[in-house]
């Protein structure tokens, strides 16, 4: 009963909803293709490369003509330099890492935060309209290369085994229960944390961006494709995606939070004496 009433409402045409394969764009130029475990991949440059190296060119370009002149009464571009560099240098540094330690990784975690934003906002852009962290490989390249730093650290002011014992063993605890604490650890601080910490920035854009997609889609297919009285319900479905669209661009700006406050937090706990 249920199916016959559906198919005599949406009438011949069917709404293909979005997917996964709308994130898997093809390159720029000519189409070169293989298949890999039922999946057809590009070679090429794509989309998101571009939008990478974009990327980096922005956040470069803002901080040297920023910096460029530098006044003690500052101009408006020096102003809105030194307070996103403050902003960054103050909340997620000096904060989260200490006065001691934190002014020389100030750099790497401007870099990233900045880096990870203007991507994150690519997807609102007109005519960009896309996450370049949507795209996995791109966040586990960002999420290895943070593990890479934190463990570094850690290992230069502990020593490897040194290092490894302060992220295996809580002080404080002994007896049989280690056998369990100390592999739990282990797992959770120096083999898990860049998977989660890539997962989740991955995840939320992913996950805006496609419900982005159904809303506008959808909407576009209420109104030009059903029957006429299903045609308010296309227009609620555009005001939504309008106040989806709104949320994302803080969601965008929070998960470059995130993803920098942890680093930071990373780096501090590798830096510590006690575990």
């Amino acid at each position: 009963m249920v199916s016959l009433i559906g198919t005599s409402a949406l009438g011949s045409e069917s709404f293909t909803p979005p997917g996964p394969g709308d994130f898997n764009l093809p390159p720029i130029g000519p189409d070169r293709t293989f298949e890999f475990l039922g999946q057809t991949m590009y070679l090429g440059v794509t989309k998101p490369m571009i939008q990478v190296v974009l990327a980096g060119v922005i956040v470069f370009a803002f901080f040297y003509y920023a910096s460029r002149k530098r006044a003690m009464v500052p101009g408006r571009l020096q102003f809105v330099g030194e307070e996103a560099y403050g902003f960054v240098r103050n909340s997620m540094g000096r904060d989260i890492l200490g006065s001691h330690d934190f002014q020389r990784f100030v750099p790497y975690l401007v870099t990233v935060f900045f880096f990870i934003l203007v991507n994150n906002l690519f997807a609102t852009i007109p005519f960009i309209q896309f996450p370049t962290m949507s795209r996995s490989g791109m966040v586990y390249g960002l999420a290895l290369l943070s593990w890479v730093i934190y463990n570094g650290v850690g290992i230069q002011k502990h020593g490897f085994m040194g290092y490894i014992k302060h992220q295996s063993l809580p002080s404080g605890v002994g007896g049989p229960i280690l056998l369990l604490i100390v592999p739990l650890e282990f797992m959770s601080n120096i083999l898990v944390r860049p998977v989660t910490l890539a997962l989740r920035l991955f995840a939320n854009m992913f996950a805006g961006h496609l419900l982005l997609i159904l809303f506008a889609l959808g909407g576009e297919y209420l109104v030009a494709e059903m029957a006429i009285q299903y045609a308010p319900v296309g227009i609620l479905a555009w005001v939504l995606f309008i106040a989806i669209a709104f949320l994302e661009i803080l969601i965008q700006f929070l998960q470059a939070y995130v993803f920098v406050l942890l680093n930071a937090m990373y780096i501090s706990g590798a830096l510590a004496d006690e575990h």
